[in-house]
């Protein structure tokens, strides 16, 4: 069972059809793809890599530290061993705001979450040619009355003393559209969920990890899927990961594609909803199978 990686250079050739394919498989059978020349530039990549490095060795380390030492072991197995900030970039930015940042930082996470941005709208315009959607209908769906919500996660996951006791981060499926990730490439951890067993996503330099939301699950009627995956905690090493969510505007109203739902020949399985909705019930729901989520907000957004 290979991991599916994507050469996006493909794309633009004879070998067009067969990367598609691929896409299509991943998307269908995984959840989760790995891309390579994906058109970020390595040099900016090996920057982002250094200063998150960095800044967290700088300004998180011993604050993380302190926590642990605080709390006692036994009190943090039921959290995650990891040591986040998040950034918002739609439908407004407050990378100003965040305490701590270096200015040149600062800088390099815009132009960073600029580029993934566009990759994430080049990746949902893929979907759609593959679903047989038209071109930008994604795009579309997830735009509210100010456009999508586009944020990004920073982690860095510190060596554990106790791994088989706590996770770096408890097994969920993301709530929202699709997700870029650049990892590390030394310190591995990332593991999804597959027919039943847990399978490692390889750490590879300079690639973007992608993976499907729940959000992208209902918009095709379950013809792909949110998949669970966890980060394992490791003994040796700090693992850095930065986790980009392209998601719906707060407002977007998510329901089925009806081309879809046609298609498949089945009444549409998914509720429609308010993203917004989606997410006040994920925030308490988070670590729970995503089918109970599904069957609640039923209930909550009949009256959409």
């Amino acid at each position: 069972m290979e991991f599916p990686v994507i050469n996006m250079e493909k794309l633009n050739g004879d070998e067009r059809a067969a990367t598609m394919a691929k896409i299509k498989d991943a998307c269908e059978n995984w959840g989760f793809f790995e891309l390579v020349n994906h058109g970020i530039e390595t040099e900016l990549l090996d920057r982002v890599e250094r200063m998150t490095k960095g800044h967290y060795q700088k300004c998180m380390e011993q604050r993380f530290k302190e926590m642990v030492a605080s709390k006692g072991l036994d009190e943090i197995k039921d959290m995650d061993w990891e040591s986040t900030f998040h950034i918002r970039h739609l439908p407004q930015s407050n990378i100003c705001e965040i305490p701590d940042l270096a200015h040149e930082y600062r800088k390099l996470m815009k132009e960073f979450a600029g580029k993934l941005e566009k990759l994430a709208e080049e990746l949902l315009d893929l979907l759609c040619e593959n679903l047989g959607l038209e071109k930008g209908y994604l795009k579309k769906a997830f735009n509210g009355s100010k456009g999508p919500t586009f944020g990004t996660k920073v982690s860095n996951y510190p060596p554990c003393p106790k791994p088989e006791l706590i996770k770096g981060l408890r097994a969920h499926t993301d709530a929202g559209g699709i997700i870029l990730l650049f990892q590390d490439d030394k310190v591995s951890g990332l593991q999804l969920l597959k027919d039943g067993q847990w399978i490692d996503v390889p750490p590879m330099r300079h690639s973007i990890v992608i993976n499907l939301g729940d959000q992208l699950e209902v918009i095709t009627n379950g013809k792909y899927k949110s998949v669970e995956h966890r980060v394992v905690a490791q003994t040796d090493g700090t693992r850095m990961s930065i986790a980009s969510f392209y998601n719906p505007g707060s407002d977007a109203v998510i329901y089925p594609a009806p081309v879809l739902v046609d298609k498949q020949k089945q009444n549409q399985v998914y509720p429609k909803f308010v993203f917004e909705d989606y997410m006040k019930l994920y925030t308490t729901l988070k670590f729970h199978p995503k089918e109970p989520r599904f069957e609640a907000i039923k209930a909550v957004s009949s009256a959409v």
